[in-house]
C-alpha cells in the first residue's frame, strides 16, 4: 500500500517497490518508543567512603528513650458543660427561688387591687419580674439537665472502668431516659442507684433515694401546676399564683438535692469540701494504763519487812543497827531507779 487508507497520506518514498536496496531512499530504523524525550542520564558519582569516626573523649549522648505519653482523653460533647455544673446548680436554685418571690409578690398586687387600684408601674414591673425570672429559671434548668447527663454518663464510665467493666447502658439510652418526658421520672433514679449500688457507704445510696423521691414529687407538682393555669375563675387563677410560688420552692429545692446527690457520688459534702472518714469502735476491754507503775523488788521487799521489824522492836525497848554502806548506795541506787 502506498497510501494511507484512512488520512491518504504517503506511506512510503516514491519508488519502485521491486526496487534493489541500493536504488531505495529509505531504510528501516528500530528505536525504542521514548527515544524523542529520553536524554542520556549521566551516572550518579559515587561518594567516597566516609572515615570512621573518633571522639578524644567517652561520647555522652545516647539513644533517646523518652516515658510514654500519656493519650489524652476523648473530648464529648457534653464536657464542656459538666465543669460548671456546680455553678449551674446554684444559679439555678437561686433563679427558683426569685420566680417563688415574684409570684408571691405578684399575689400581693392581687389582694392589693381588692380594695384599691393599681398603679401600672407596679403591675408592669411584676409582669416584668415573674416573665423575666420564669425564662431565665427555665433556661438554666434546661442548661443544668444537659451539664447533669453528661455528668452521669462520664461518672458512670468512670465507675465501671474502675471495676473492670463496660458500662451496660449506652450514652444514647442515658440521654434518652433523662430527657424523654414521664420516663425521665423515673430512669433516671435507677441509673444512680445503678451507680452507688456497689458501694460500701450506705450514704450514697440513701442520698439517691431521696432525691429519687424528692424528683417525683416535683415532677407531678409541675404538671399540677401547668394544669391549674388552665382554669377560668379568678380565685382559681389567684390560687394558681401561690400554686406556682409553691412548685418554684420545691423546684428549687430539688436543685440544691441534686447538688447534694452529686458531692455525695463524688465523696464530697455539699459545699464541695472532701468528706473525712470516721470511724466509731467499741471500747469493751478495760482500760490498759500506758506506763507501767513500779513494783518494789524482793531486797526492797525484804528491807520493808525489816524495817517493820526494827520499829516494831523499838517499841520493845530493842536496839535499831544502822544499815551498812553497801546496803545504803543499793537503796539509794533503786530509788533513783524507781524515780
Amino acid at each position: 500500500m502506498y497510501w494511507c487508507p484512512r488520512c491518504r497520506g504517503v506511506l512510503l518514498s516514491p519508488a519502485s517497490i521491486d526496487a534493489p536496496a541500493e536504488r531505495r531512499n529509505y531504510r528501516w530504523v528500530a528505536r525504542r518508543p521514548d527515544q524523542r524525550v529520553r536524554h542520556a542520564v549521566p551516572p550518579a558519582p559515587q561518594d567516597k567512603p566516609a572515615a570512621t569516626p573518633r571522639y578524644h573523649a567517652t561520647p555522652r549522648w545516647g539513644l533517646q528513650d523518652p516515658p510514654p505519653q500519656q493519650q489524652p482523653a476523648p473530648r464529648r460533647p457534653l464536657d464542656r458543660f459538666v465543669g460548671w455544673l456546680g455553678t449551674l446548680l446554684v444559679w439555678t436554685a437561686a433563679m427558683f427561688g426569685v420566680a417563688a418571690v415574684a409570684e408571691l409578690l405578684r399575689y400581693g398586687v392581687l389582694l392589693r387591687n381588692r380594695t384599691r387600684l393599681i398603679h401600672p408601674a407596679v403591675l408592669f414591673f411584676s409582669d416584668a419580674l415573674v416573665f423575666v425570672a420564669g425564662v431565665l429559671a427555665l433556661v438554666l434548668a434546661l442548661l443544668t439537665a444537659v451539664a447533669a447527663v453528661g455528668w452521669l454518663i462520664e461518672t458512670r464510665r468512670v465507675a465501671y472502668a474502675h471495676a473492670g467493666r463496660l458500662d451496660p447502658r449506652r450514652a444514647r439510652w442515658l440521654i434518652a431516659g433523662c430527657v424523654v418526658p414521664v420516663v425521665n421520672l423515673l430512669l433516671p433514679g435507677v441509673f444512680l442507684t445503678e451507680l452507688v449500688a456497689d458501694r460500701p457507704d450506705p450514704r450514697a445510696l440513701r442520698a439517691v433515694r431521696v432525691w429519687w423521691a424528692a424528683w417525683v414529687f416535683g415532677g407531678l407538682l409541675t404538671v399540677a401546676a401547668l394544669y391549674w393555669r388552665t382554669a377560668d375563675s379568678l380565685q382559681a387563677k389567684a390560687d394558681g399564683v401561690m400554686f406556682t410560688a409553691f412548685a418554684d420552692l420545691v423546684a428549687a429545692g430539688v436543685t440544691v438535692l441534686t447538688l447534694w446527690v452529686i458531692r455525695t457520688v463524688e465523696g464530697r459534702d455539699l459545699r464541695g469540701r472532701d468528706r473525712i472518714a470516721r470511724r466509731w469502735l467499741n471500747a469493751v476491754d478495760p482500760m490498759v494504763p500506758v506506763i507501767e507503775p513500779v513494783h518494789p523488788s524482793g531486797r526492797d521487799h525484804r528491807r520493808a519487812e525489816e524495817q517493820g521489824a526494827r520499829e516494831s522492836g523499838s517499841d520493845n525497848g530493842a536496839i535499831e543497827h544502822p544499815a551498812t554502806g553497801a546496803d545504803a548506795v543499793d537503796h539509794a541506787h533503786e530509788e533513783v531507779m524507781a524515780k
